[in-house]
């Protein structure tokens, strides 16, 4: 049975995914007429013919605006990927087995060190368990109680085996921003390589690759508006590599299947869109944000998770996370829900796990705090109106009967 949503529905979910830009979808538009019409826009960029020829054309033109708006020195820096949760396994597996095949051929000993943030999405913490299965050892560095990971901590656990660490630019569900520029710097220094997750960062705060100081970063087009199932993985020059999806070779090697040529298209005009006006968005966000907070936090028994000072920019500006004692995440979303809006417990990803965050773990909040968090994450769309209801809805559902 359909699911009807009223038109007056408050989407407040957009760390989850954000609605498609109208730019991406002028841009997608002609990939998708439908029989003959559609024969020469739906080429295989990998084809020989004219169609094909025109479709490789597309996408390499996406390819280098993409790599523009990253702050990539080159384009063939970039590969598209089917998101940021394949451009995170890509990373972490061909980045690390790279490099200790290489050391082991050199006849190392030691066993390959990789270095993980505690707070880091699963699509980073699961490949490096399964790393650690196949014989890396691999350290979790915990961030401090506001969820940042703190250069001395780092540096406290980098040795001559580390091969790789890998920190996100920015946190899902609280929105903390890592110090990312000083942190591959102290990575470079140790002679590892250093991976950033940067899905939650683009079209928020800066997103510059060379001025990170990187060797690879993962990005995801739904998550700045634009479509679902296609997403980038940055791979600085002469960044060693083992590709985990092999067949044609696509991608220069290193990911091969056909691409979806519309997809990248549309993903490289959600992210200029998005980096075009990325500090005036920002800073009305941050106000919204702010506000927020302060009102939310007015209310019986609200308090927000980690403390983020009216007009910060240490913590993503579109990014709400609140611990609402004696209520469950899961009744909060739905009674909300029922009120006509849309939120979130925590990570999307994670959103049928009963177990609390792992993130909110991570900082020393309590089980059964963790059971009543609340996240609300604001975007292009969002009003000072959205706000204004949110807060009563809110305020209903602290009073629901």
């Amino acid at each position: 049975m359909a699911i009807t949503i009223p038109d007056d529905y408050v989407y407040l979910d957009y760390a989850a995914t954000s609605p498609l830009c109208e730019e991406a979808a002028r841009a997608m538009a002609p990939f998708f007429a439908s029989g003959r019409a559609g024969v020469s826009a739906q080429g295989n960029a990998n084809s020989l013919h004219r169609p094909g020829r025109a479709a490789f054309a597309e996408l390499e033109q996406a390819r280098k605006n993409l790599a523009e708006s990253l702050g990539a020195a080159r384009p063939d820096e970039v590969a598209f990927t089917s998101g940021a949760t394949e451009a995170d396994n890509a990373a972490l597996f061909g980045i690390a087995r790279a490099i200790a095949n290489k050391r082991r051929l050199q006849g190392a000993k030691e066993r390959p060190h990789v270095v993980v943030s505690a707070i880091e999405h699963d699509a980073v913490l699961a490949p490096a368990k399964q790393l650690a299965a196949e014989g890396f050892e691999v350290t979790r560095v915990r961030p401090d109680r506001q969820g940042f990971i703190e250069a001395q901590a780092l540096e406290a656990v980098l040795r001559p085996e580390t091969v790789l660490v890998s920190v996100q630019v920015a946190n899902s569900e609280i929105g903390s921003i890592q110090p990312v520029a000083e942190l591959a710097a102290l990575t470079r220094e140790a002679g590892a390589f250093f991976h950033a997750d940067a899905t939650q960062a683009l079209g928020k705060t800066l997103v510059d690759v060379a001025e990170w100081g990187v060797d690879a970063a993962s990005f995801s087009a739904h998550k700045v508006g634009g479509p679902k199932g296609v997403g980038a993985l940055y791979l600085k020059a002469r960044t060693p590599f083992a590709p985990v999806a092999l067949g044609g070779g696509q991608e220069l090697g290193r990911r091969s299947g056909t691409q979806d040529v519309a997809g990248a298209v549309g993903f490289a005009a959600a992210a200029r869109a998005a980096q075009d006006g990325w500090e005036g968005e920002a800073a009305r966000l941050r106000g919204l944000r702010d506000r927020l907070y302060a009102e939310a936090c007015a209310l019986d028994g609200v308090e927000t998770t980690v403390k983020v000072e009216a007009g910060s920019q240490d913590f993503l500006p579109n990014i709400v996370h609140l611990l609402v004692h004696g209520l469950e995440s899961e009744t909060l979303v739905l009674r909300l829900d029922a009120l006509g809006f849309g939120v979130s417990g925590g990570s999307a990803c994670s959103s049928q796990s009963l177990e609390p965050s792992h993130v909110l773990t991570a900082l020393g909040v309590s089980d059964d705090d963790a059971h009543e968090a609340l996240r609300v994450s604001m975007g292009r769309f969002t009003t000072e109106r959205d706000i204004d209801g949110f807060i009563d809805a809110l305020r209903k559902t602290l009073d629901w009967a």
